[in-house]
């Protein structure tokens, strides 16, 4: 089945309905250009919704996105453009018994008008002049609110029923993951004294609608928990939206409550002076729903308003202790601005612990947000290194979610170092000793994983100066029970502790075929390898430069048939192979 134009095609969760949008023809685009239309009369995509088996296509116009939800099905949500003006219908011509009419009326009016003034005239003889003047009224109520952009109709479609509810004024929307609720965020009317932007709780399987908030300038970062029962976002509603400084606050809501509550803002115990909540950072809950992980960023001084820019000199200097260099300063400056540092509340209504800061840009969370350990990193020390140094050092922290409290547990890590699943290791790969080394948290110790392993785990082939890259990693056992790690052909199980010998996955077949194999994720969402879990490899021929697919399931004897590469029972039933 084919559809013209058609671009970021959704299948949904269950199979059974292919979503996407369309784009308008060419030449109606480019014509539109030529008479250099406005852009909200420009052509628009169309949306699409096209179930499997079906003949047609549903299509609906003028549609500027949709979405559904990540891991259910059943409901898909489209924002529409801005509605086309109605164009004026022409005035109907008047036959001769509606003139005749029109004029009569007309001239009945002009009598009454003649009336009233004599009366008037005869007034102001007996009783003065003032009696002519214009009775004051009172002045319009000068509005509130400025002029703003106002949002528009966004569509909820049920797609296995066909009902639908549509939503006014809406400017974004966002899906819980099981679909179960879809927060719909809609602006004021612009001339409507009384119109407030709000935000809407709708439950999808019962139709009913909550206002989590009313009368706001800005709210943004909206975030679910994993059951989509709980909701934190940012908002400012203290300020206009043209002010230069303004102060966001971090909110809170769940079903139940009369509206959402303050959880933190720059005034709550715990947010470090000159501090304040971020408007930028993604805000997240934990996997288990108990905690809220949001962005503190610096309070930064506003824009002085009374320099001109074009009578304001700009120089830019640069000193050779800056940290960056001066053109990267001048890339990474829109990415300071906005820069945020990890922040938890583990009472939505309590004190904030803040994780990151200045020393610690980057924190890596353990168990999806559930563990009380996380990594933090920072390249402050070599910053000025890295300026003929490409080896992006880094220090690393363990810091304690609880309480904030961090600990340095390594210095100057080249390349990358990671948690593992539950929180219980910090691996990372050394590349002068060109070996893992696995931090084990409770013991405190620190060990290298794979001096035993003879055969290089680095790129023997690289030849530029510098120390060669290494293979890579293929990720971790379930429960942290084993690290599994590249060479160039084959995969190394590899225990943490130390106590076990590394073992070969492949069983050497790489190697001695010389086929470099390599495992294939087929879960976005997969953390670790399970016991007994079937693992789809990809196989690369380096001597006749093939490469196909193949299955082995983990914890039993690598065995591959002698004919993997020809008979289709060894492969899996979708078996790709191809020679380049």
């Amino acid at each position: 089945k084919v559809f013209d134009r058609g671009y970021n095609a959704v299948i949904t969760e269950d199979s059974r309905y292919v979503i996407f949008k369309i784009k308008p023809y060419f030449k109606e685009t480019r014509e539109a250009r030529i008479k250099k239309k406005k852009p909200e009369d420009m052509p628009k995509d169309s949306l699409a919704v096209f179930e499997l088996g079906k003949d047609e296509a549903m299509k609906w116009a003028r549609v500027k996105s949709f979405k559904t939800p990540s891991k259910a099905s059943g409901w898909v949500a489209w924002h529409l453009e801005k509605a086309v003006p109605e164009t004026a219908k022409p005035a109907s011509k008047l036959d001769s018994v509606s003139q005749i009419n029109k004029l009569v009326t007309m001239a009945d009016s002009l009598t009454r008008l003649a009336d009233s003034l004599r009366k008037k005239a005869g007034e102001a003889k007996i009783s003065g002049l003032t009696v002519l003047e214009t009775p004051k009224r009172d002045a319009p109520a000068k509005l509130a609110t400025e002029t703003i952009e106002e949002g528009t109709e966004l569509v909820l479609r049920n797609l296995n029923t066909g009902q639908q509810k549509s939503f006014s004024l809406a400017n974004d929307y966002l899906f819980s993951e099981q679909g179960n609720v879809l927060i719909v965020k809609t602006t004021r009317k612009n001339g409507n004294a009384g119109s407030r932007a709000t935000i809407l709780w709708h439950e999808t399987a019962t139709a009913k609608t909550d206002t989590v908030m009313k009368s706001f300038n800005d709210a943004k970062n909206f975030a679910f928990d994993e059951k989509g029962t709980q909701l934190a976002f940012v908002a400012e509603r203290d300020s206009v939206s043209k002010a230069l400084t303004k102060f966001y606050k971090l909110w809170y809501y769940k079903p139940g409550m009369d509206s959402a509550v303050i959880s933190a803002s720059r005034e709550t115990p715990g947010v470090k002076q000159g501090y304040t909540v971020s408007p930028d950072y993604a805000n997240m809950f934990s996997k288990n729903g108990q905690r809220l992980f949001f962005g503190l960023a610096p309070i930064r001084p506003a824009k002085d308003t009374n320099l001109v820019d074009f009578e304001t000199a700009r120089l830019d200097i640069w000193n050779y202790k800056d940290e960056y260099l001066q053109p990267q300063q001048l890339v990474q400056l829109n990415q300071e601005l906005r820069r945020s540092y990890l922040a938890v509340k583990h009472d939505m209504t309590g004190p904030v612990v803040q994780l990151g800061d200045e020393n610690s840009e980057s924190v890596e969370l353990g168990n999806d947000g559930d563990a009380d350990i996380a990594l933090g990193r920072t390249n402050k020390p070599y910053r000025i290194q890295s300026q003929w140094d490409l080896g992006n050092y880094q220090d690393l922290y363990l810091i304690d979610v609880k309480t904030g409290q961090r600990k340095r547990i390594a210095e100057k890590v080249r390349g990358s170092a990671s948690l593992s699943p539950k929180a219980n290791y910090v691996g990372w790969y050394d590349w002068k000793q060109r070996h893992y080394f696995m931090y084990d948290i409770a013991a405190s110790k620190l060990l290298n994983v794979t001096q035993s392993i003879k055969v290089p785990l680095y790129d023997e082939d690289d030849d530029h100066p510098d120390d060669p890259p290494p293979h890579g990693a293929m990720g971790w056992h379930e429960n942290d029970a084993a690290f599994y790690v590249y060479d160039k052909y084959d995969i190394w199980k590899v225990d943490p502790t130390g106590k076990t010998a590394p073992a070969m996955l492949t069983g050497g077949w790489g190697r001695a075929k010389k086929h470099t194999l390599r495992n294939v994720v087929l879960d976005r969402e997969e953390r670790f390898v399970k016991q007994g879990q079937t693992l789809l490899m990809h196989a690369f021929d380096h001597a006749e430069k093939g490469h196909g697919w193949i299955t082995h399931k983990e914890g039993s004897v690598f065995s591959i048939p002698a004919d993997w590469r020809t008979n289709p029972v060894s492969l899996m039933p979708m078996v790709a192979k191809s020679k380049s």
